[in-house]
């Protein structure tokens, strides 16, 4: 299984980013797919996840009412729309994946199996 993260770049504040994590290879039954972010300097950050079964979201404190994680079936694709950004959301974004992540450990980075490259995001003030 490989994932393959996209649709970083460089905005100013307020603005809007939608990010992209195509998975592809062998299906794996995933059940959960879920974005971090590390800022420069931080440790690996959890952002938002997307429960396969019954579509169920979860998002850190910080980034509530802004960002919204969604999911394309059809493209194997989860989608991580990104409003009102604000420089404390730079970072490198990665999507992960779990077949046996539970909701209990959903945002701790080593309930995942599955990592994608990364996608920089930068928010200009």
């Amino acid at each position: 299984v490989q994932l393959q993260a996209s649709g970083g770049g460089l905005v100013q504040a307020g603005g809007s980013l939608r990010l992209s994590c195509e998975a592809s290879g062998r299906p794996f039954g995933a059940r959960r797919t879920s974005w971090f972010r590390q800022a420069p300097g931080k440790e690996l950050e959890f952002v938002a996840s997307f429960k396969w079964s019954g579509r169920s979201t979860y998002y850190t404190d910080s980034v509530k009412g802004r960002f919204t994680i969604s999911r394309d079936s059809a493209k194997n694709t989860v989608y991580l729309q990104m409003n009102s950004l604000r420089p404390e959301d730079t970072a490198v974004y990665y999507c992960a994946a779990s077949s046996t992540v539970t909701d209990s450990n959903l945002a701790s980075q080593t309930a995942y199996a599955y990592w994608g490259q990364g996608t920089e995001v930068t928010v200009s003030s």
